[in-house]
């Protein structure tokens, strides 16, 4: 081989070293990073189905988890550690968490268990070809906020005034009101959007929503939402206001029923973007993932409390229901 030929092989190689070290080495023990923007969740189904697929905790595969605990000024500093930490790859959970990773690093793989919008929120720039070094699974589903707002006119046909809940900071939540806005007025509902930023707004919201004297009531599905459910859902049971959620937590809780994806699902899912990316996969090359699987969750003893009859039809429906 002249020279110049082998000179143009090297540097080639050398230019794919940063991907190929990413790549599954014999021996090697991975570590992962799990970001979350609230308290960080149980994640039992994203660690089985990395477990089906060869990933041990301790033996090939190491979690270094960071949580902002609600506050948007810990996002960016808790990124920057992460990426500090050379982690093999990010895994993170809702929109705001992946926002601050890509702000963060473009080299580092970023896998979405379950953002909302990837499109819509500026994550990425399409779908089927993500591009750079994000992918993952979306949560949203284009009539989400609909079909919460027919649920909840089929378990009381006479509502007029729906409050909703949401926290404004989140573009995924943005995007959410959005198109629930929409969807109520096709149904002839009147929607009172309430807003909160942060922990130390959830109570005077609230109190705000009860004035308002609503019907029912839709909590958008947020890392701060989630970690004040009990405040919530306390709300709605003092009050007697029938609501729906977006997360099965909530119904688990207390709440009275709820709609979505399902995130056990979802991160499953997120387990097989982890491995094919361990094994040498780009995350450009890796089309982000849509729901597949929803759930119809009813809490008959909090209708019960609340005196609310849930029509069998819907019971019927009901992917669980808890007596």
């Amino acid at each position: 081989m002249r020279r110049r030929d082998f000179i143009k092989v090297v540097a080639g190689s050398a230019a794919a070293w940063p991907l190929a070290a990413r790549a599954q080495q014999p021996g090697k023990v991975y570590s992962i990073g799990l970001f979350s923007a609230g308290a960080f969740p149980a994640l039992p189904s994203f660690v089985e189905g990395l477990r089906r697929l060869g990933w041990v905790e301790g033996k090939n595969v190491v979690f270094i988890a960071r949580s902002g605990e609600n506050r948007l000024d810990r996002l960016s500093p808790l990124a920057i550690e992460l990426v500090q930490l050379n982690v093999d790859v990010i895994v993170t959970v809702g929109t705001l968490a992946p926002l601050a990773a890509k702000q963060a690093t473009t080299t580092i793989p970023i896998v979405m268990a379950s953002a909302g919008d990837p499109v819509g929120s500026g994550l990425v720039d399409s779908l089927a070809r993500p591009g750079g070094n994000l992918t993952g699974l979306s949560l949203m589903a284009p009539d989400t906020g609909g079909k919460r707002l027919e649920l909840l006119k089929e378990l009381r046909p006479g509502i007029s005034r729906v409050a909703i809940l949401w926290n404004a900071t989140n573009p995924n939540a943005a995007l959410v009101m959005k198109e629930t806005t929409a969807a109520g007025g096709t149904l002839g509902l009147e929607l009172q959007p309430f807003e909160v930023t942060g922990p130390n707004d959830i109570d005077g919201t609230l109190e705000n929503a009860k004035r308002y004297q609503p019907d029912a009531l839709i909590v958008v599905e947020d890392p701060l939402t989630v970690s004040s459910q009990k405040q919530i859902i306390d709300f709605a049971g003092t009050n007697r206001i029938p609501a729906i959620y977006g997360l099965r937590e909530f119904v688990q809780a207390g709440g009275l029923m709820a709609y979505g994806a399902s995130l056990s699902d979802l991160r499953q899912r997120a387990a097989s973007y982890v491995d094919k990316i361990l094994k040498g996969a780009k995350p450009a090359d890796l089309p982000i993932q849509q729901p597949t699987k929803f759930e119809l969750i009813i809490n008959l003893k909090t209708a019960r409390a609340l005196g609310v009859e849930v029509p069998a039809t819907l019971v019927s429906r009901a992917d669980e229901v808890i007596e």
